[in-house]
């Protein structure tokens, strides 16, 4: 039917990704985190000037929420967040890092930077720009199918 098949490609890329991933990673952490744990703490991280809650992983991670409720639990026992209550609402938790999790973040940013330089070798600005309004094409299509 098709030359090549979007899915298969994306694939392909993530599974690359993945692997370069887990080649680079010190030992103690690669044993401890996986990768879906990494993005987690990076993203509330970057949202440290704000709370995070359960429910922000599940949305901008397009992740059902009983399996973000499994990951938080699991990154809760090995001690990479804790969830703590809100006054203003008691039914939710915001999501804080903990000196663990900063320092697996100051690890691994390094190597995130260096993956990331080395998928935009030689992408003008323009390639970027159309290969990220692309992806969101896709994403969008993908979502508003399951509408």
């Amino acid at each position: 039917m098709y030359d090549r098949y979007v899915g298969i490609e994306l694939s392909k890329v993530n599974n690359i990704i993945k692997r370069e991933c887990g080649t680079n990673a010190e030992d103690d952490l690669k044993n401890d985190i996986t990768g879906k744990n990494g993005w987690i703490i990076g993203y509330i991280a970057e949202n440290k000037d704000r709370d995070i809650y359960q429910r922000d992983i599940e949305r901008d991670f397009v992740i059902r929420r009983s399996t973000v409720s499994g990951i938080l639990g699991l990154m809760e026992k090995k001690g990479y967040i804790v969830r703590e209550g809100v006054a203003h609402d008691a039914r939710l938790k915001k999501l804080t890092l903990t000196d663990k999790a900063w320092e697996y973040l100051s690890k691994t940013m390094k190597m995130v930077d260096m993956q990331e330089e080395r998928m935009r070798r030689g992408l003008s600005q323009e390639e970027l720009d159309n290969f990220f309004a692309t992806l969101d094409k896709v994403k969008q299509n993908l979502e508003n199918e399951n509408d």
